[in-house]
């Protein structure tokens, strides 16, 4: 599975580099968005390993990647789970649920 993990953020980094930079955002939110069907639909599984790729991009992407994942897929995902009582802790692997709670706090 970290090997399916690794080629999977290798193929991603790569698609989101050849796109505009203003579109990582758009790339991010569109994530967010397969990530949260996935919980709508109770493929947790699937949803489990979105987020644990999502974890990987802003521990080794740049500073914009890292900033579209902080700024726009944790955001929507966690506001998709706090909405639908979902358990984040249960879901958020441990470098999302840290940015998560710097969201809070800050908030």
């Amino acid at each position: 599975m970290a090997f399916e993990i690794g080629i999977g953020i290798n193929n991603t980094i790569s698609k989101m580099k050849t796109k505009k930079q203003t579109s990582i955002y758009k790339q991010a939110q569109r994530f967010a968005d397969v990530t949260k069907q996935y919980i709508a639909t109770g493929n947790i599984s699937r949803a489990k390993h979105c987020l644990a790729v999502a974890a990987k991009l802003m521990e080794n992407g740049n500073t914009e990647m890292k900033n579209a994942i902080c700024n726009v897929y944790v955001f929507s995902v966690s506001g998709f789970l706090e909405i639908h009582h979902c358990a984040i802790r249960n879901l958020f692997p441990e470098k999302l649920l840290t940015e998560y709670h710097k969201q809070v706090n800050t908030s």
